[in-house]
C-alpha cells in the first residue's frame, strides 16, 4: 500500500468513527433529557366543584378500579352534599351509591343552596401520614404522590389518625392503610385515573404541574385555585376551583 491510499483509509476511518461517536453522544444527550424530564413531573389533580352532579360514578370506579370493599364506609374518593342553610351551620352528607341502608333525605326546607364535593387524598408536599409511619412504609415519590407500601405497613393506624382530610382507612383484608393513589399504576401507563376518566362532566383533572401543555396548567391558569385546610400547610396537590367558602 502507498502513502496516499493508507492516509485515505486513515481519514475515511476517523470519518466513520466520528459520526457514530456523534450519534452515540446524541443518543446519550436524548436519553439523559428523557430521564430529567420524568424526574421533573409532578402529578396535580383539579377539581371544578361547581361541575359536579353528585352521580358518583366516580366513587364506584374508584372501587372497582382498586378493590375498595363496597361498604360505604370504605373509600379512597368520595362525595359530600353541602347543604347551607339560611341560618345555622351547613349540613355535610357522604352521597351513598345504593350499597348502603336508605338514609332519610335532607329536608330541604329553608335551605339557601346546596352543591356537591368531591374529596380524595390530597397528596401533600409535606405530608402529615409519612411523618408518622414507623416503619416508612408510607412515602412520597419523586413525582409527587404518596404511596403506601402494603407489604411492609403493619397497621397500626398511626396514618390514618394524622391526615387532617380523613382520606384513610385501614382495609379490612390486608389490616393495611390504604388510600387514593391517583391511580397510580394505571398513570405509569399514560392512562386517566378511573375517577377523572367516568366523569361525565370533566369536574375532575389531572396533570404534570410542571407542564405548560398540562390539563393541570390550564386548570390553574383558567380558576381561581384553592386548597382544602391551607392553615395546616400540607400544600396539598389536589387544588379546588369555584368552591364555596363553607367547604371544610
Amino acid at each position: 500500500m502507498d502513502r496516499r491510499s493508507f492516509l485515505k483509509k486513515i481519514l475515511s476511518f476517523l470519518a466513520v468513527s466520528g459520526a457514530a461517536m456523534g450519534g452515540f453522544l446524541k443518543a446519550g444527550s436524548a436519553g439523559a433529557q428523557a430521564t430529567e424530564e420524568h424526574a421533573r413531573k409532578l402529578w396535580g389533580f383539579g377539581v371544578s366543584s361547581d361541575k359536579c352532579i353528585g352521580c358518583a360514578r366516580c366513587v364506584i370506579a374508584c372501587k372497582s378500579e382498586n378493590n375498595v370493599p363496597k361498604e360505604p364506609f370504605f373509600y379512597r374518593t368520595w362525595v359530600e352534599r353541602y347543604m347551607i342553610p339560611m341560618e345555622g351551620e351547613a349540613v355535610v352528607t357522604n352521597i351513598h351509591m345504593g350499597l348502603a341502608p336508605e338514609a332519610e333525605a335532607p329536608s330541604t326546607k329553608g335551605i339557601l343552596r346546596s352543591f356537591f364535593v368531591p374529596k380524595l387524598c390530597n397528596q401533600c408536599a409535606h405530608p402529615p401520614c409519612v411523618q408518622v409511619c414507623p416503619v416508612g412504609a408510607t412515602f412520597s415519590t419523586d413525582d409527587g404522590v404518596v404511596l403506601v407500601n402494603d407489604k411492609t405497613c403493619i397497621g397500626c393506624r398511626y396514618c390514618i389518625q394524622a391526615c387532617p382530610y380523613g382520606a384513610r382507612y385501614l382495609h379490612p383484608k390486608t389490616h393495611t392503610a390504604d388510600k387514593c393513589t391517583f391511580c397510580y399504576h394505571r398513570l405509569n401507563r399514560d392512562l386517566l385515573p378511573a375517577c377523572v376518566e367516568v366523569c361525565p362532566t370533566q369536574a375532575r383533572v389531572i396533570g404534570d404541574l410542571h407542564s405548560p401543555a398540562s390539563p393541570m396548567t390550564r386548570f390553574k391558569r383558567m380558576n381561581k385555585i384553592f386548597v382544602l385546610k391551607s392553615n395546616l400547610n400540607t400544600e396539598p396537590k389536589v387544588l379546588y376551583a369555584h368552591i364555596d367558602g363553607e367547604v371544610r
